[in-house]
């Protein structure tokens, strides 16, 4: 017999949006995240007001309206594209009699089914806690009602309690655990700056293709998948180009209001971004000019709010395969200075490798040094610094190395700098 597929989860949509907007762009979204986490859209019901209501989110009018197409559609669960409140999710619960999922928490479903590496297993578990840590109280309120008499406790209110500290306890631990994998990272990290290694992190809104780029550059084999944050642990490979090494990081694609707790508790993950010497910032050249400038923003955004909002940043229209003549050059004059590559046909990648090492030129010193055999530890510093060494002879006075030295480390060795240096670098 051939295995059924189970049948995807059907979940209503439901959204408070400002006058004038309008709901199939701003819920293209909450769709496809519902889509990523295994639940298919069925319908959706939208409010137009300033805000939404304190304690009910839709008001009572609108919610009437809610309970009667939620149950004609047959859905199993409410998708809010909002950050609820405990009250808010709560209400919405009892009203309709079913699961009530918010933006949030349907986000975090995403990141606990594409988290892989340890670090981010921890990620996602400290932002689940910290998340169900205000809305624990609904879990036993059957039991609250036992206790009776004013200053008692029921057994609810106790397992609550106790619920409660056995959450804070390990929200600790994990918070403990995380600071020991960063201070590991740091320590990779300073290798890396002593080594002067240029580092590039890709950042875009997510699904625009930053995985296979990444795959393009540098040859390496991350899986790609046509999903919502299908990257969430940051990836980081090498690619050689004229004689230099680069890194490249791949990090968590980003979404229009990322919701600012998940900012916090991705940090580690983000600050991969915040790091790199440069930004690349993959565009899908492929998309309409509204949704790419809507892209643009929630990138925008999130760069800011993790400090990386200072780094120099390159425009990389990804998928130019996709585009036809008149629309690269439209493109062309929106993005001047952009560069439009396909990281699945290798169209325009070595270009920008050459504008890569075109921003990093100045970050190297071409010197020629000649290192005597007594010497012969400072020849070891010189190939532990990775400098690209293009030339290599033994000489009866010791060893003559032309080589590309990170400028900061060039005083260090002027001891052995040789005359002749001061044409090449000239020339260089």
């Amino acid at each position: 017999m051939i295995p059924r597929t189970p049948e995807p989860e059907r979940g209503f949509v439901l959204a408070v949006l400002g006058q004038g907007v309008e709901p199939d762009d701003e819920l293209a979204e909450i769709r496809e995240l519902a889509r990523t986490a295994g639940v298919e859209p069925v319908g959706a019901v939208v409010q137009h007001r300033a805000r939404p209501a304190q304690r009910t989110y839709v008001g009572k009018g609108k919610l009437e309206e809610l309970k009667q197409r939620f149950g004609d559609a047959g859905a199993e669960s409410l998708l809010v594209d909002d950050e609820l409140d405990p009250s808010q999710q709560r209400f919405l619960e009892n009203a309709l009699d079913t699961r009530v999922i918010d933006r949030t928490q349907l986000i975090l479903d995403i990141f606990a089914q594409h988290a892989t590496s340890a670090e981010g297993k921890l990620q996602v578990e400290l932002a689940q806690l910290e998340y169900n840590l205000p809305r624990m109280r609904g879990m036993w309120q059957h039991l609250e009602r036992l206790g009776g008499g004013v200053g008692t406790r029921g057994p609810g209110e106790s397992q609550l309690e106790s619920d409660r500290r056995t959450a804070r306890r390990r929200i600790t631990l994990l918070r403990r655990r995380l600071k020991e994998l960063e201070k590991q990272r740091a320590t990779r990290r300073r290798e890396r700056k002593r080594n002067e290694t240029p580092t590039v992190a890709l950042a875009g809104y997510t699904n625009v293709g930053k995985s296979t780029l990444l795959n393009a550059l540098t040859g390496a084999d991350v899986s790609v998948e046509d999903q919502l944050f299908h990257t969430l642990d940051p990836t980081t490979r090498g690619f050689d180009f004229e004689g230099r090494r680069y890194l490249v990081t791949d990090t968590v694609g980003f979404i229009r209001r990322l919701p600012h707790h998940l900012v916090e508790g991705f940090a580690s993950t983000l600050e991969e971004t915040l790091v790199a010497d440069i930004v690349l910032h993959v565009v899908d050249a492929s998309a309409a000019d509204d949704e790419q400038d809507r892209q643009r923003d929630a990138v925008g955004d999130v760069l800011h709010e993790i400090g990386a909002g200072e780094l120099p940043v390159v425009i990389v229209l990804n998928k130019i395969d996709r585009v036809d003549p008149l629309g690269r050059r439209r493109l062309t004059n929106r993005f001047p200075d952009a560069a439009q590559v396909s990281a699945l046909t290798g169209e325009g990648l070595e270009q920008l490798k050459s504008e890569l090492a075109r921003r990093f030129e100045d970050r190297w010193e071409r010197v020629r040094l000649l290192v005597p055999y007594a010497e012969g530890g400072r020849l070891a510093e010189l190939y532990a610094l990775g400098a690209p060494v293009e030339e290599r002879e033994d000489t009866p006075d010791g060893v003559l190395v032309i080589a590309r030295l990170p400028r900061r480390e060039v005083p260090r060795f002027a001891p052995f700098l040789v005359a002749e240096s001061r044409s090449h670098r000239e020339s260089a």
